[in-house]
This record gives structure tokens, sequence and C-alpha cells, in this order.
């Protein structure tokens, strides 16, 4: 619908012309449009069919101790890092959208046919590994796509709530995953993961051929080698002056703010000697804190500027962060958590329109593919270092280095007047 239809349709309904154009705050959103909605649906059916298949290829390979495990784990890894800015370039040469209906297919068929071997001959090492390849495989052209989708299918104005409400789906989904698909491995083993990974695939693929990108955005013009192109993403992505500020918000986050949770907590909770009990609730309360800014943007739109947002939400985590590695007890660390949802959840809602809106439409999966790969490699490196940190000083001190590490983060990017005056998502460009 052309703005000034929807301008029309607005004063019809409530007798007060609308300004085309320019977030509406009397309401606080503006209506996604069909398209989106659907897409988002099938992206979120193919999540649950994700976390089915990564629990039942952990599950099975972990019938043959540890090392087999973590190569069948790092065979998905490794393909995808190597293979995101290739499967970046294609996306923007051929479009989004055939990427993902090609990837979708050739995970169909994949799936079924590691299905009918599985019934066969069981899950052996050599198939959980090759399955582990192929997964990475199309991860690496599937995800910088699927990235760039929201711009394709919403205006700019409406992307932090879109992407909000997108991740508020992932979190009740991986919520939720862990438990549904240690019910379907017990019940059906790894063949009928398998199977089940099929069905959501088949799902999204008739998704994806039904829904069509609303908002024009050319595909790259073919004048370099694919390779030469991939490599122009990091080019533009770190000479752009609010994209680079914002990846290295990013990777920060990544590196100091995730393993807080999955790698930290429960070594603090152990030298702190609080329980398995506590580390939980520090885990639930930072989902809720994370949870409820999320909704908060996705009924309301943005909070503020975006990068003026991320920036400032990276120091409050840290702060979070600080009062977790100094909790006197575990009262104040689950206060800590919350604090840290909170932060989380306004940086994540901020910096992923940001990213998205500000990236040229000849590079959009590019982009992502840049995105992907700095949080990706923060992470893979940030989790060797910190654990070897805990180990020579102990979890406390590492937990206080990373509170430290946002909060100046966080300072370096208020410093940067693009990203903090950046204004995507509050007027329309």
């Amino acid at each position: 619908m052309a703005a000034s239809d929807e301008a029309a349709e607005e004063t019809k309904e409530t007798g007060v012309a609308a300004l085309p154009g320019v977030y509406d705050e009397r309401h606080g959103e503006d209506r996604l449009p069909r398209a989106y909605t659907l897409w988002l649906v099938g992206i979120l059916v193919s999540l649950v069919g994700n976390s089915v298949f990564y629990f039942a290829l952990g599950w099975a390979a972990s019938e043959y101790g540890g090392s087999v495990a973590a190569l069948a784990l790092s065979a998905i890894t490794l393909p995808r890092v190597l293979f995101l800015l290739v499967g970046g370039a294609v996306s923007d040469r051929v479009s989004a959208r055939r990427v993902l209906i090609t990837s979708d297919a050739v995970m169909l068929i994949f799936s079924l046919f590691l299905a009918a071997v599985a019934y066969s001959l069981g899950a052996p090492p050599l198939l959980l590994i090759a399955a582990g390849v192929v997964v990475g495989i199309v991860d690496a052209f599937y995800l910088p796509a699927s990235g760039s989708m929201p711009r394709r299918l919403v205006d700019k104005a409406q992307l932090p709530r879109a992407l909000s409400l997108r991740q508020v789906g992932g979190q009740v989904i991986n919520m939720g995953g862990g438990p549904l698909a240690g019910v379907l491995v017990g019940l059906a083993g790894f063949a009928g993961a398998a199977v089940v990974n099929a069905v959501t695939f088949a799902f999204t693929l008739v998704v994806l051929i039904a829904v069509r990108p609303q908002q024009h955005v050319p595909p790259a013009p073919k004048t370099d080698g694919l390779l030469k192109e991939a490599l122009n993403g990091v080019k533009v992505a770190f000479s752009h002056p609010v994209l680079r500020p914002g990846l290295w918000l990013t990777g920060a986050a990544a590196g100091f703010l995730l393993p807080v949770l999955s790698l930290l907590v429960p070594l603090l909770a152990r030298e702190e000697e609080w329980g398995a009990g506590a580390a939980g609730l520090v885990f639930g309360a930072q989902g809720v804190g994370m949870v409820a800014v999320t909704l908060v943007v996705v009924k309301r739109g943005p909070l503020g500027r975006p990068g003026l947002m991320a920036a400032s939400a990276l120091i409050l985590a840290g702060g979070g962060v600080l009062a977790l590695g100094l909790s006197p007890s575990a009262t104040v660390a689950v206060g800590g958590g919350l604090v840290i949802g909170i932060g989380n959840g306004t940086f994540s809602t901020h910096i992923a329109p940001l990213v998205l809106a500000s990236s040229p439409d000849s590079h959009l999966s590019r982009i992502q593919a840049v995105l992907a790969l700095v949080q990706s490699f923060a992470l893979l490196l940030m989790n060797n270092v910190l654990g070897a940190l805990v180990d020579l000083q102990g979890a406390s001190v590492t937990v206080v280095v990373c509170a430290v590490t946002l909060v100046s983060v966080g300072l370096t990017g208020l410093a940067s007047g693009p990203l903090r005056n950046d204004r995507t998502g509050l007027t329309r460009r």
C-alpha cells in the first residue's frame, strides 16, 4: 500500500490525518506487512526444526565420546564461518529469496535422505560429521539471505519492531526447543529428528514460494568475481561511518556479554557455592529482562536513537555484569542478571535494525554475512580466552574484566557522532 493510501486509511479510521513517513507515536506502531508476518511464521517453524535437529545431532554424537561430539558440532561451525562471505555475495547477486528457496529445498531433500540412512544404519560418527558439514555449508548461504529479508519486506522505519518480533519468537523457541527435542529424540531417535526437520523445511519452502519482497532492492551488479564481491562486503562494512562502530559494538557484545551467561555464570556459581538453582535464577532473570524490553519495542517501536540506545545499553549491561561479579549473595546476582537482560534486550533491539537499515541496497546480504562473522569469531575467540582467564584469576575477576570492557566499549560508541546521531526507525527516510 502506498504511503498516501495509508494516510487516507488512517484519516478514515481515526478522523485525524496521518503524516506519511513519520513514526506514529499515538499508536506506537505501524501495522507490519502480511508478507513479513507470513515469512516470520515460516522462519520460526524452521527454527523449531533446527532446534530439534541440533539437539539430536549432539545427543547422537555424545554416544561416541567428547571428541566425536565436538567434531560433529565443529563440522557445522567451521564451513559456516568459511563460506559466510561467499554466501552473502551470492545472495546479493541472485536475490535473497532465491537463495532461501534453494537452501530450503536442499535441506528438505537432505533431511529425508538422512532420515532414511539413519533408519537403516543408525547414526555412525561419519554420518553425523557429514551431516554437520552439509548443514554448515547451507547455513553459510541461508543466514545472510535470511538476515537481509526484513529489509526487503518492510519499510526501514518498521525494522525495529519487525526485528524485535522475530527476536521474541526466537527466544520462545529457544526456551521450549530443548525440552521438545529431548522428548522427540527419546521417542524417535536421530532418524525421527531428521523427519521433523524435513517437515519444517517443507513448510518454510511453501511459505517462501508464496512470499514476495515488498521493498524494491536491485541485485548487486556483477562487475567482479564472486570472491572479490565477498571481500568488498567487508570493505564497505568497515568503511561506513555507522556500520563500522555498529559492528565493533556487536563484536564486543558477542565477545564480552554473551559468554557471561553461557560460560561465566555457571563457573561463578560454583566458585561462590551458590548452587545450580541460583545460576538458573540468574539465567531466568536475564531472560525476563530481555523479553520485557523486546516486547516494549514490538509494541511501541524504538526507544530512541538506535546508535545512542545501543551504546548506552552496553554500559547498562556492563553495570549488571559488574554487579554480578561483585555480588555478595545469590540474590544480588539475580538482580544483576535482570539488569543484564534489560541491557542486552535494549542493545539487540536497536543495533540489529540500525545495521540492516544502514546497509547499502547492493550489499544487504554481504553486510549480514560480515555481522554473523564478527559475532561468530568474537564468541569463538573470547570463550577460550575467558575460560583460560578463569583458570588463572578466578571467575569473579573475569566477570569484572567483562564488565569494565563493556562499559568502555559503550562509552567509545557514544563518542561516535554518526552512530550516536543516527535516527533509523524514528522517521522514514
